[in-house]
């Protein structure tokens, strides 16, 4: 008896999350189109991309080490340090993609503009090419971090401010060589971009402002990279975040010895803010704090606390939106909460052709994220993998947001966190149980294949 004809998938970008997505579906032969609108594969670790998507700035290095990103079949180079530069990650991720045959699969310099799926379940996806393509399955692979959120406060400012994603060094898009500088937030591009302003040679002065202190942590523990160290899945969440807590404050200390706010949380209750170098700035006086912005007064800025400083320039590192701009059904999109909840953090429960690979903020790491969740989406495609009813996804989804967001502060931040080591083991059990599933239901394709094939 032959094959049934497999369902064709559309796949929106072609980052870490895309081309994975690709070669999982290659694998199990599921026929594809892969649209980016760069003229290469990368995405945000594309440096300067003419997209103008990519966050990266020249001094970037990966805060995840090498053993936590590398994809399962394709090891990185042996020579690389522990924490690799942009552009080797981005060679990395080229090396990959031509060794998988994909980039033939992939259509560069063309945008997917709209995506709407009709009464009978396919998708049409308009190109910026001015074509419009029916397919079975869209993948929504356009990241997270291009989409630039900033702050509004009262008044005007007069000198250069804009949002860490136009940063690329300390003379680009501003020089700051003699300025004063204020950097707004505390994550790891704020780190990264105030300690590099910081330096004696560059601004004149450096504040962070940020509404609240948070805790720093440090890429090495034990003289190893510290995400190596993450709790396995095995134990229990209150024990390995009592450990680990513990095990933090005690290599740290408190961060008001460094000149730094008391954090009003937990290590841990909120997204990790990671630097090797943040603490060391801060203690030598370089890295000086601020509260929240309360007005911004032309050449000046006034802050929480009364205080009123000249300012020349602000950066604003003050996190991203979501966005889906080529959807226009607002059950696509986040609320205003920013709030999207998907079975196992990728499948709408009422949309069975649907899947938004790596929509996620795992720890240690997103680049080979989208890589396992495509295992279970490749799977369900070619009819190994069943779903349980929307019912029952609806009320496993809500089991694992508190698994997952449970022990964060509520914030915009941390609506689509996920520990990664955790997740992937639940996703492998799932992936079984839908592997039984799908074998009592008959291997019958839950997506038929109805689009034109190639």
């Amino acid at each position: 008896m032959s094959q049934p004809r497999l369902p064709k998938a559309c796949i929106i970008g072609a980052g870490c999350s895309g081309f994975t997505t690709a070669k999982r579906l290659k694998d199990f032969g599921i026929p594809y189109d892969c649209f980016e609108l760069s003229d290469d594969i990368g995405g945000n670790w594309y440096f300067k991309n003419p997209n103008g998507m990519s966050a990266c700035y020249e001094s970037l290095h990966i805060d995840t080490s090498k053993w936590r990103l590398a994809f399962e079949d394709f090891p990185v180079p042996t020579d690389w340090p522990d924490f690799p530069h942009h552009a080797q990650l981005l060679q990395y991720f080229k090396d990959y993609v031509a060794h998988f045959g994909l980039r033939e699969t992939i259509t560069f310099k063309t945008a997917v503009q709209a995506a709407r799926r009709d009464a009978d379940g396919l998708w049409h996806v308009t190109l910026s090419s001015g074509e419009t393509k029916a397919y079975d399955v869209l993948f929504v692979c356009n990241g997270h971090h291009w989409s630039p959120r900033i702050p509004e406060y009262p008044g005007e400012f007069a000198g250069p401010a804009f949002h860490s994603h136009a940063y690329r060094d300390p003379f680009d898009p501003v020089d700051m060589r003699g300025k004063n500088v204020v950097v707004v937030g505390m994550g790891n591009s704020a780190m990264d971009i105030a300690s590099e302003l910081s330096q004696r040679p560059i601004a004149k002065t450096l504040w962070v402002s940020a509404r609240r202190g948070v805790w720093v942590l440090p890429k090495y523990m034990n003289g190893k990279p510290a995400d190596k160290s993450a709790m396995p899945s095995w134990m229990p969440r209150k024990l390995g975040l009592a450990l680990a807590r513990s095990t933090i404050k005690k290599t740290l200390g408190a961060m008001e010895d460094y000149g730094l706010p008391k954090p009003d949380h937990e290590p841990l209750e909120a997204h990790p803010s990671v630097s090797g170098e943040f603490l060391t700035r801060a203690g030598c006086g370089d890295v000086k704090f601020k509260p929240a912005i309360k007005a911004l007064e032309g050449k000046q800025v006034r802050f929480e606390d009364g205080s009123v400083e000249d300012v020349d320039a602000i950066v604003f590192a003050t996190g991203y939106d979501m966005r889906f701009p080529f959807f226009d059904d607002p059950a696509l999109v986040p609320d205003a909460d920013h709030r999207l909840p998907l079975f196992k953090r990728m499948m709408n429960p009422e949309i069975p052709n649907l899947f938004y690979m790596a929509l996620a903020q795992p720890l240690p790491t997103l680049v080979n994220f989208a890589e396992q969740q495509s295992k279970l989406a490749a799977a369900y495609l070619a009819g190994q993998y069943r779903p349980p009813s929307p019912a029952e996804m609806r009320e496993i989804t809500a089991r694992d947001e508190e698994t997952h967001l449970g022990q964060y502060y509520r914030s915009k931040r941390h609506t689509i966190q996920v520990d990664f080591g955790v997740y992937v083991d639940d996703l492998k059990k799932e992936i079984s149980r839908g592997a039984r599933r799908a074998a009592q239901a008959g291997g019958v394709l839950p997506v038929p294949a109805r689009a034109e094939p190639a």
